[in-house]
């Protein structure tokens, strides 16, 4: 019997993926559109591809190790620092995680940084062994729609004692005020959706920076619970996002962030 081969599947056009991001939006999405729109595009509605930065690697792996001991924290066994050291070999050689263009050298040298975060984080107890935590990188959405907003997703690192804690490498000290301005999307999305499925308004928000020094060392900075300012910005921020990409208002906005913004020679062309 003759069969047909099935066609292969159907490229979604521009308008199918913008259609698509107006259903739902994440911080880092919301983020990335207000700071610029013409980045957002080649990002999210091109998808255009770009190496895997060396920090970027680093990140991923330090994050990776924290949440295999934060689960094992869960389970009520938590990991040994040699089994913590083997998770982090693992992640960083994890071939999934995307190729890394280093610079002679540089792969040892990031190596050995990024396990003497996690080795510093781990040994100054910042996240008790034999506290249980209530939730481990959980991916959770909300329906905003009676707000007239997209659906709002989002994966949180860590809950532990109502407060939300996200992990960050950084390669200068972090200041808690301008930390706690430049990610307030965030922390407030992380808001609205630990209190829309749980029920309970969050004790806090904790920002928990691994700073990339000669002397490694961790900087928490502790914010309060959502405000309803808070809460009626992002709301508005989401609106804004909304009506960007109906109109499709893909413009640059130029400004000492793009030095390193990997897409500068495609805005140059645009």
């Amino acid at each position: 019997m003759n069969t047909l081969a099935e066609a292969p599947p159907k490229e979604p056009s521009e308008k199918d993926i913008i259609t698509g991001l107006q259903e739902q939006v994440s911080a880092s999405r919301l983020s990335l559109f207000l700071q610029c729109r013409l980045k957002f595009f080649f990002r999210y509605v091109l998808r255009l591809k770009k190496p895997k930065t060396p920090a970027l690697h680093l990140g991923n792996s330090v994050h990776s190790v924290l949440k295999e001991w934060n689960k094992a924290r869960w389970l009520l066994k938590p990991l040994t620092l040699k089994e913590a050291y083997e998770s982090y070999q693992k992640a960083w050689t994890d071939e999934n995680e995307g190729k890394v263009v280093w610079e002679p050298g540089e792969e040892n040298d990031d190596k050995t940084t990024g396990w003497r975060l996690v080795d510093t984080y781990l040994r100054e107890s910042h996240v008790p062994a034999m506290v249980k935590p209530e939730a481990v990188e959980v991916p959770v959405e909300v329906d905003l729609v009676n707000h007239g907003l997209p659906r709002l997703i989002g994966v949180l690192d860590l809950v532990q004692q109502r407060q939300v804690i996200d992990y960050k490498t950084s390669a200068t000290t972090p200041n808690p005020e301008k930390v706690a301005h430049s990610h307030e999307i965030q922390t407030t999305s992380y808001a609205i959706l630990y209190r829309h499925n749980t029920g309970n308004k969050e004790e806090g928000i904790q920002l928990h920076h691994l700073v990339k020094l000669k002397n490694p060392k961790v900087v928490i900075t502790r914010l309060p619970s959502m405000s309803q300012q808070q809460e009626t910005r992002l709301y508005r921020q989401m609106e804004a996002y909304l009506t960007g990409l109906q109109h499709e208002q893909f413009v640059p906005s130029p400004g000492m962030h793009c030095s390193s913004c990997e897409f500068f020679n495609e805005c140059r062309k645009h």
